[in-house]
């Protein structure tokens, strides 16, 4: 009995390290700063950021939608199922403790085949009750590699839940603005084409008296008719936009209630933040990490399969041909030993495996070095957008302002008879494209802010998640301590 527990506790000592490379980040050419960073940032980029909006509907939208998601919901699911595999991989590091009862009876062979002891019954009962445990030692580490690769699953799992999340509050909010744009763009649309409704009705009232051509009116009623046509696609698209939008709120398609209009949202401020940081903020850097960190170590557990394994077994109980001696002191019996296996000739498969995983690894690392270059990316495609629409908006708007003034202008120039009404008409022509275009000019402007907080994450997507809905107790990141 020394002698074993001897060989375990050297066993022990020995399995304190772990075949395979450990793990270690790899070098990533980050650059200082990003191209088309602003002057002025905000002073704060973990807080609700689209509260900075001012809209309550947008806030109760977002909220509504972190609480009713279907993908949020698949996405904590995927949690709970990967934090239940890293607590049936580590399982194996434990002891595995069980019981055993039989009760049979039999007959054996009095032909010669078998000894029976003097005087046992033929048939006889048998009862037996033990208690037994196993244990594998993991000498080379390959339980804690598997251990490891599966913890580093449910954290990848985890940012995964958080990529979800970003990418919700991100898609609600451009959502929602779109839709503001849209509206905008109806209203202009309905506005305008209620005024060449005016002017032809005036039009046709001025051929009937002889004072303008049939051409005039075919002129105002083809403006009316280009105003009319825009309407229904303009509606198409408010419809299409509120099916989706209602998706993402857990709801049935719908119309969606609205806030302020696309001219009255406020704009928020750009965050902060040096692209070093992108690393910590994006969990789908986070998630392709883990996923490398859980490669790394499959590369680890695979190599442990060539080199032999050493298991602890043992057994205590009571064995008897009658069950009322069944738990007396002479009935009682046990046992325990060790045992050793490993490899000789496998024809390749440990080997396969291990070169498995090593191509792993190798993907798994150039799917981070090519999520983190995605990732400056899309930061930078966001500041640039952002700045880009800023000064198309603000040109935009001095251009209605203009043709506004123009189209003032030539109607009053008309009505005298100074011009013609193709002046009038070359007026109209180009302010109502002009207007729909800074509609949808501005919505495009509010929602690439809502890009940047997208692709720069941030401590404001763990706020966001905080109002998902909550796993249950004990499971999570909680499983991983």
């Amino acid at each position: 009995m020394r002698k074993a527990v001897t060989i375990a506790l050297l066993a022990c000592g020995v399995a304190a390290c772990a075949v395979g490379p450990d793990y270690h980040r790899p070098e990533v050419d980050t650059p200082k700063a990003y191209r088309f960073e602003p002057q002025q940032v905000a002073a704060e980029a973990d807080l609700q950021w689209w509260k900075q909006f001012g809209d309550p509907v947008l806030d109760a939208l977002v909220a509504e939608a972190l609480a009713n998601n279907w993908n949020v919901k698949i996405a904590a699911a995927n949690v709970e199922q990967a934090a239940g595999v890293l607590t049936t991989a580590r399982a194996p590091l434990f002891p595995q403790v069980g019981y055993d009862g039989t009760a049979a009876r039999a007959r054996f062979s009095e032909n010669g085949t078998t000894d029976l002891a003097s005087g046992l019954k033929n048939p006889t009962d048998v009862y037996q009750v033990l208690a037994g445990a196993s244990w594998e030692i993991d000498l080379w580490g390959r339980i804690r590699r598997l251990t490891e690769a599966a913890r580093a699953e449910l954290l990848a799992t985890e940012a995964a839940k958080r990529g979800v999340v970003l990418s919700l509050v991100g898609t609600v909010a451009t959502s929602y603005l779109q839709l503001r744009g849209l509206d905008q763009q109806l209203e202009m649309a309905e506005r305008t084409q209620a005024a060449y409704a005016e002017s032809l009705r005036v039009m046709e009232l001025k051929f009937e008296h002889g004072r303008v051509s049939q051409m005039n009116v075919d002129q105002a009623r083809a403006r009316y008719e280009t105003a009319a046509a825009r309407i229904p696609a303009i509606r198409r698209d408010i419809a299409v936009l509120e099916n989706g939008l209602s998706v993402l709120l857990g709801r049935t398609p719908g119309p969606i209630p609205r806030g302020k209009s696309i001219f009255e949202i406020s704009l928020p401020a750009i965050p902060p933040g040096v692209p070093s940081d992108l690393l910590e903020r994006r969990p789908d850097l986070q998630q392709a990490e883990q996923q490398l960190i859980a490669a790394n170590a499959q590369i680890g557990a695979a190599k442990a399969q060539f080199f032999p394994a050493i298991s602890l077994t043992g057994a205590i109980g009571s064995a008897s041909t009658d069950l009322s001696n069944l738990f007396k002191g002479p009935a009682g019996t046990w046992n325990y030993g060790g045992g050793i296996t490993g490899p000789i000739f496998s024809g390749g498969a440990i080997y396969g495996q291990y070169k498995q995983a090593k191509a792993a690894e190798q993907a798994a690392l150039a799917a981070y070095q090519l999520a983190i270059r995605n990732a400056f990316a899309d930061v930078d495609n966001a500041l640039v957008t952002r700045t880009t629409l800023d000064e198309q908006v603000a040109a935009q708007s001095k251009l209605v302002e203009s043709l506004r003034s123009y189209e003032k202008l030539a109607k009053m120039q008309f009505d005298v008879g100074r011009a013609p009404y193709s002046t009038v008409l070359q007026a109209q022509q180009q302010l109502f494209p002009a207007e729909l275009e800074w509609a949808a000019a501005r919505a495009q402007l509010c929602a690439s802010l809502a890009g940047i907080y997208k692709s720069m994450g941030g401590g404001w997507v763990a706020e966001a998640e905080k109002m998902s809905q909550a796993p249950a107790a004990g499971s999570g990141a909680a499983a991983i301590r």
